[in-house]
């Protein structure tokens, strides 16, 4: 079986946003650049969800819309009784490259079709950039936003050190001491609220590079990383790396995520799966369900799976960049009607380009609106 990863290339600014500066005529071209309209650059978050997956295929099927209404808050795990909840919806947040070309193009032929089926649905917020004197603020410019709307973030811790094993997403901390400490001022920031967390994209299952002292040192930073999000904020709900279905076997990612904490109550809250890739919804969810089994954790323990790009599964040839013939997945979502899957989530925004249909990490409209319609 050849693994795969789902490689995150972290791009960003001084302000730690991309903007899409395109003309009003409707140009393709996107370039990092400065977000208007906020006076403190430290507020603002880092999203650069742009990836390299690499993957074998999945059968192609196009998944149908769920409604973005969740649930009522699962039982959390070890616990007898369902924590209350007074978010109704995922958050927005209100800065994207997405929404930056969506504004600056009003007159674009796409720009329908891009707002009402991306732009408008709510994702994730990466933090990718290791700047540990602005990450508090800016994690809490996006839970406070999310609390004042009654709403759920999804924010990705991605700063994990040999992230991407020296690959094009190379970087992160200087060493896993310096992580701790970032991730404790993550978590400072992380407010009292109800937040989900997408803990390191490919940290556990892209370790093979790293040695078994290596490995097991990650992996012992990764469990306290969930330990003290957990504690800094009990509403939180704390995700591990799973991969994807095309990538390792469940018993042998199961066996991976155990030691990095992930059957802990104390520091998660279950598993995420196929950020940045391909594979269906029903592939991820049989898949996830394995681990899960195989975990043998508490009952609480749930998964995510990112629906962002899955709606016609993975190519057959497994190309990885911007693959044709891809489209939008199911609606963001915490109401998924599954047991045991907690949330369809857009954790890789639709648009932003693998390094084929633009530069890695930029927005590209074709690229989106070839996924968004119809």
């Amino acid at each position: 079986m050849v693994a795969a990863a789902s490689v995150v290339v972290a791009v960003g600014t001084t302000t730690g946003m991309l903007s899409a500066l395109d003309g009003r005529g409707g140009s393709d071209e996107a370039r990092p650049g400065l977000v208007s309209g906020s006076p403190n650059p430290d507020s603002l978050p880092v999203v650069p969800s742009a990836s390299e997956p690499a993957v074998p295929s999945a059968s192609a099927s196009r998944s149908a819309k769920v409604s973005t209404s969740p649930s009522p808050r699962k039982a959390s795990p070890g616990s007898t009784k369902a924590r209350t909840t007074t978010a109704t919806r995922l958050y927005r947040y209100p800065s994207s490259q997405v929404l930056d070309w969506v504004q600056d193009n009003p007159r674009d032929w796409r720009a329908d079709v891009i707002e009402s089926r991306i732009a408008d649905r709510p994702a994730a917020v990466w933090f990718a950039d290791y700047a540990p004197a602005t990450i508090t603020s800016r994690v809490r410019a996006v839970t406070s936003g999310g609390a004042a709307q009654d709403r759920v973030p999804v924010v990705v811790a991605y700063a994990i050190p040999d992230r991407d094993c020296g690959g094009a997403s190379q970087g992160g901390a200087p060493d896993l001491g310096a992580y701790d400490a970032w991730i404790d001022r993550f978590a400072a920031g992380l407010g009292s609220g109800e937040v989900v967390v997408v803990l390191e994209p490919d940290s556990i299952a892209q370790s093979e590079c790293l040695s078994a002292a290596q490995r097991a040192d990650r992996f012992a930073s990764l469990a306290r990383a969930g330990r003290v999000l957990k504690a800094a904020n009990p509403e939180a709900r704390v995700y591990y790396d799973a991969g994807h279905s095309g990538w390792r076997p469940a018993a042998e990612q199961a066996a991976l995520l155990k030691q990095a904490g992930a059957a802990s109550a104390a520091s998660s809250d279950g598993i995420f799966s196929n950020v940045s890739n391909f594979h269906t919804t029903a592939a991820e969810t049989a898949y996830d369900r394995q681990i899960l089994d195989a975990l043998d954790g508490p009952p609480g323990l749930g998964a995510v799976i990112d629906t962002s790009r899955n709606g016609n599964g993975a190519p057959p040839d497994g190309e990885w960049c911007d693959p044709a013939g891809r489209k939008i997945g199911r609606a963001p979502t915490m109401d998924t009607g599954e047991p045991k899957i907690d949330a369809y989530l857009w954790v890789k925004l639709p648009g932003e380009s693998d390094g084929c249909k633009g530069t890695p990490g930029t927005f590209s409209p074709s690229y989106a609106y070839d996924l968004a319609s119809p």
